[in-house]
Parts: C-alpha cells; sequence; structure tokens
C-alpha cells in the first residue's frame, strides 16, 4: 500500500527530497511512525483573532500564544481509522515556559473524492481539503481549501471571508542537516492570522497501528468528508 501522500501525488512523489519522501513515505502497513523533536525559532498570532484562537485551544486548533525559541514536537503514526480510511496524525506539541499548547489534525485519504481531507483538532469537527505538491527544493508543499463543519446533525461549510487559508512548507536542509518547516495562516480580510516557522530532527521507530499511545488518536471520529 502507498502512502496517501503518495497516492495524491503519483510521480510527483519523487521529486521530493529522499528524507522528505522518508517522512510523508510510510502508511499503516509498515508499522512505522516519525516522531520529531526540534525548536520553533518564531511563533506569532495576530491579537485582534485572539478570542478564537483562545476557543480553539480547547479542541487543540491553533492558540494565541507567540514567542521565540520554542520546544517543538510532532507525531506521526499512521493507522486505519473506524471508517477503513488510511490516517495519519499529525500531534504538534509547543512547550511555551508556563503551558504546552497543542495544533492536533488527523488526515485521510479520501477514496471517492481522490484527495486528502485534514479533519483539525481532537474531536475531527473542522474538516479541510488539501492541495499537496512537490516544491522546487524537494520540499511538499500543503495548501488547505474548501473548510466544512461537522457537529452532530449540524453541519456547514465555511465562506471564504471567515476562514483562514493555510499553507505549509516543509523541506530537508542538507546543510544543517535538519527538517524545516513553515507554517502561514492568512485570511482574505485581516491577512496573516497565524504563523510557526523552525527546524527538527525525526526519528523512525517501528510501532503496531494497535498500540498506538493514548492521547494521539482523536477523541471523536467524523465520517463525512
Amino acid at each position: 500500500m502507498r502512502s496517501i501522500y503518495e497516492q495524491v501525488l503519483g510521480a510527483d512523489f519523487y521529486k521530493l527530497h529522499p528524507r522528505i519522501q522518508q517522512r510523508f513515505g510510510f502508511c499503516s502497513e509498515h508499522k512505522t511512525a516519525s516522531i520529531g523533536h526540534g525548536v520553533m525559532k518564531r511563533i506569532w498570532f495576530n491579537k485582534l483573532v485572539a478570542l478564537p484562537l483562545f476557543i480553539g485551544t480547547f479542541r487543540h486548533i491553533m492558540f494565541p500564544q507567540g514567542g521565540r525559541d520554542i520546544p517543538f514536537t510532532i507525531e506521526n503514526y499512521a493507522y486505519i481509522d473506524r471508517f477503513g480510511r488510511e490516517t495519519v496524525t499529525w500531534i504538534r506539541k509547543f512547550k511555551f515556559p508556563r503551558s504546552v499548547r497543542h495544533f492536533d489534525a488527523t488526515m485521510v485519504y479520501s477514496r471517492q473524492r481522490e484527495l486528502i481531507v485534514d479533519y483539525l483538532g481532537n474531536k475531527q469537527h473542522l474538516a479541510v481539503d488539501l492541495d499537496i505538491s512537490a516544491d522546487a527544493n524537494g520540499g511538499i508543499r500543503i495548501r488547505s481549501g474548501e473548510q466544512r463543519f461537522y457537529e452532530g446533525w449540524l453541519q456547514f461549510r465555511f465562506p471564504k471571508l471567515f476562514t483562514g487559508c493555510a499553507e505549509v512548507n516543509e523541506w530537508y536542509d542538507d546543510g544543517e542537516r535538519c527538517y524545516k518547516i513553515t507554517v502561514d495562516v492568512r485570511n482574505p480580510i485581516i491577512g496573516q492570522i497565524f504563523r510557526y516557522e523552525g527546524a527538527f530532527q525525526a526519528s523512525f521507530i517501528k510501532t503496531e497501528p494497535e498500540a498506538i499511545p493514548v492521547g494521539i488518536q482523536p477523541l471523536r471520529d467524523e465520517s463525512r468528508e
């Protein structure tokens, strides 16, 4: 089985740097996880959106806190969710001096739509379509598209004017021998609302899908894509 990123990128997957292929090339059958440790050089947020970001902290979706040289971890586990979808976790933790902030997501491959859907937060309330491409430097670029909200019977699409459009760039720096990442979230009206950038090292461990640590998988799975 191919990873969800290889399925989306097709032949372009092999344009990625070998280290990026390793980071994005495993699936549940490989029984592998990627665990990253590093430092975010800078984390910034727009104070105009502090309230919605504060609300997001309860669902592990961004946060209204910034700083420099913030220790960071990222945990990517691959497994099959209860709806039979190939899934990859993105559990990001930012260790500020007096608090640990979370930014969680689970990415699934939609066979019907032939794209990756990113469920933000620990209860999969927000579903975001992703556009994924290989960059000229061998990195991977992930851009967010349409966003939907699901909660019980309630479901709706967010108008673009009320969403944050995210762009994630991750690449491997051969000179510094580390992975680098930038995440930039912007709104059509307000402009930049959240950003972080930094570097990390990643190790690859063997793990059984049924032995994924507690706190990695979401508290609730959403079937609607």
